[in-house]
């Protein structure tokens, strides 16, 4: 049975030119061991090669002597063309190369909701105007532990989210949002700009889904504050509108309560709560020109966001 033809990651066109070189080399030289130094093959490695390239051409290319190696005279006949041909086969791989590095290199993004809809608008603006022929995939999520899943997984090369005790990842803190107390019209403030947190003890509390009762129970837990808490799987605009209507109250972020806020206030709770959202990289990876870029674009947009701004945990 006739050997099966060797196959390479570029198809046999490859494995065949690969071949033919290290034949030329080795003929160059005149001897297998001295071509197996050059090519990093064993010499019982390479004998194997041209045997192999011998048997699927059909004829011998190489006669072998005491003194070394040389051509056959139908080597000898094929010889230019040979040289012809790993010529054309080095032009093809080098041209090759250079489409793939003119093809537009991608940037896979994943961010929170709200982030994506206040924040990365903008950033994007910034970084095309830096690098046109990046794009960025830019992926929305709705769940608090999604992005470093997803960033763990390999599925996304950045991502926008709050600071988790877990997964670890390469983190740049950009921003610290504060937590607000979500409340009906009704609500008996009394005038005070500040709510504090253990007045949500026993109260009716509109949990937000997505695992952002992370940020929540992390408050509630450094006052003691157990509220009636009632899980709803809508979204955050929803909330809003249900506790307008006086089903319970709620606690959301800054970027979360942006929109129609007609019917509720929002005031920061006391003492105030925070949580600090950043950008998030795999541990080890390495930053690529266009992810240093990006990086620059968003420390340049966050600046806007933090200019006179003095949030600190109290």
């Amino acid at each position: 049975m006739p050997e099966k033809q060797e196959k390479g990651k570029h198809g046999s066109v490859f494995m065949e030119a690969k071949k033919l070189e290290i034949l030329m080399t080795a003929v160059d030289l005149g001897s297998f061991s001295k071509a197996s130094e050059v090519v990093g093959y064993t010499q019982s490695g390479l004998t194997h090669l041209v045997n192999s390239l011998e048997r699927e051409i059909g004829f011998p290319l190489i006669r072998r002597s005491y003194s070394g190696i040389a051509l056959t005279e139908a080597g000898e006949n094929l010889l230019p063309d040979i040289r012809q041909f790993l010529q054309a086969n080095a032009t093809l791989e080098n041209k090759i190369q250079a489409v793939r590095e003119q093809q537009e290199e991608s940037i896979r993004v994943a961010a929170y909701a709200s982030i994506a809809m206040y924040w990365m608008p903008e950033i994007l603006y910034r970084f095309r105007r830096l690098c046109p022929k990046v794009d960025v995939d830019l992926r929305m999520v709705d769940h608090a532990l999604e992005p470093f899943e997803l960033l763990q997984s390999g599925k996304t090369d950045v991502i926008f989210a709050s600071r988790q005790k877990e997964p670890k990842c390469e983190w740049i803190p950009l921003y610290h949002e504060l937590l607000y107390a979500i409340l009906p019209k009704q609500y008996p403030l009394n005038g005070r700009k500040e709510f504090p947190l253990r007045e949500f003890e026993g109260k009716d509390f509109l949990m937000p889904y997505g695992r952002f009762d992370i940020d929540v129970h992390a408050a509630f837990a450094k006052e003691g504050v157990r509220a009636k808490e009632q899980s709803v799987y809508v979204d955050d605009e929803t909330v809003i509108r249900m506790v307008g209507e006086g089903l319970g109250i709620s606690m959301m972020s800054e970027l979360m309560i942006r929109g129609n806020t007609e019917d509720v206030y929002c005031v920061p709770v006391s003492p105030t709560c925070i949580r600090e959202i950043g950008m998030g990289m795999k541990p080890g990876a390495e930053e690529s020109e266009s992810i240093a870029k990006l990086t620059k674009c968003v420390m340049q947009f966050v600046s806007t966001l933090n200019k006179g701004r003095n949030v600190s945990l109290k």
